[in-house]
C-alpha cells in the first residue's frame, strides 16, 4: 500500500513569483520575517509536512537574481524558521551549490530542491553527496519540440506505450539515477517538472502517465499548484486556479504522486483525505 502523502508548503521570499499572493519579500528587498513566520505557522497548522523555502523565482521568462541577493533573502530567515519548527523537514529551492553550502553552515541538514537536477551548477550533486543531503531533482532540460520528437526510448516492459514526453522524462531520470549514485546522492526525489520545457498538452500527457516514471526507492513530487497548465487551458488567472489545482492533485495522487508541492495547504490536505477515503484507507 502507498505510504503517507506529504504536503510541501511553498514559502516564496521573492517579489516576482507567478502567484502574487505567495510573495513574502519586504519593501527593503529582504524577507518580511514576521509575514514569513505567520505564513509558515499557518501552513503547518493546516497540515504541511514539509516547508519549501525559495528566494529566487523560476517563473518562466524571469531572470534569476544573483547569488548574493538570493542569500541575503535567506540568511536571516532560515534560522528563525528552523527555530520555530525544529522537527519539521525543510527544503530550500535553489540551483546554486554556494547557497546550499552557506545554508547548511547556518541551519544544518535540509533537502535541496533543485529545478535543474544539478545541470545548472556542476558542483551541486557532489556537494549534496558530501553533506548527505536529501535532494529533489526536477526535469527542465530541452524544449517542447525536443520532448515531442524523442524516439530513442526503449520500453521497460513489453507492450509499454508512452507519449514522447513521458518517454523522454523517464529516460532522463534513469540517466540521472546513475549520475546521483556516482556522486553519493542516494536519497533523492523525482520531480517531472510540470510547466518547464513542455507544452500544455505535454504536461497533461505526462501527468496521465506519471506512474510510468516510478524508479524503485524514489518518491515522486508533483508541483502543479496554480500553474499555467490550469489557467491557460481555462483562460483564467493563477488567482482563479485553485479548483483546477485540486482536480490535478487528485489525478496526481491516483497516478502515484507521493508529495504535493502547493500554495494552498488546507485545500490540498482535504483533497488527500478525500482520495484516501475513496481508496478505503478510512482516514481519521
Amino acid at each position: 500500500m502507498k505510504g503517507k502523502t506529504d504536503i510541501m508548503g511553498i514559502v516564496n521570499l521573492t517579489d516576482n513569483s507567478f502567484y502574487a499572493a505567495s510573495r513574502r519579500l519586504g519593501a527593503d528587498g529582504t524577507a518580511d520575517a514576521d509575514a514569513v513566520l505567520r505564513e509558515a505557522s499557518r501552513m503547518v497548522a493546516e497540515g504541511a509536512t514539509i516547508l519549501d523555502i525559495g528566494a529566487c523565482s523560476s517563473r518562466p521568462g524571469s531572470l534569476p537574481v544573483d547569488e548574493e541577493t538570493e542569500w541575503n533573502r535567506l540568511r536571516d530567515i532560515l534560522p528563525r524558521i528552523r527555530e520555530a519548527f525544529p522537527d519539521l523537514p525543510l527544503s530550500i529551492d535553489t540551483f546554486r551549490s554556494g547557497i546550499v553550502e552557506r545554508a547548511f553552515d547556518r541551519i544544518g541538514p535540509f533537502t535541496v530542491n533543485d529545478i535543474s537536477a544539478g545541470e545548472d551548477d556542476p558542483a551541486m550533486l557532489p556537494l549534496a553527496g558530501r553533506l548527505s543531503l536529501g535532494y529533489i531533482a526536477m526535469h527542465k532540460r530541452g524544449t517542447p519540440a525536443d520532448m515531442q520528437t524523442r524516439t530513442d526510448y526503449a520500453p521497460t516492459h513489453p507492450g509499454e506505450a508512452l507519449s514522447p514526453v513521458t518517454a523522454a522524462v523517464k529516460q532522463y531520470f534513469e540517466a540521472f539515477a546513475r549520475k546521483a549514485e556516482d556522486c553519493g546522492v542516494s536519497d533523492w526525489i523525482l520531480d517531472p517538472g510540470f510547466g518547464f520545457a513542455k507544452t500544455l498538452q505535454q504536461n497533461y500527457d505526462l501527468l496521465r502517465e506519471l506512474g510510468a516514471l516510478r524508479i524503485p526507492g524514489h518518491r515522486i513530487l508533483v508541483g502543479v499548484s496554480r500553474k499555467s497548465m490550469i489557467y491557460k487551458l481555462s483562460g483564467i488567472t493563477p488567482e482563479e486556479s485553485l479548483p483546477g489545482t485540486q482536480v490535478l492533485h487528485l489525478a496526481a495522487l491516483q497516478q502515484g504522486a507521493d508529495i504535493l508541492r502547493v500554495h494552498d495547504v488546507a485545500e490540498a490536505v482535504r483533497t488527500v483525505r478525500i482520495w484516501e477515503q475513496l481508496r478505503g484507507q478510512n482516514p481519521s
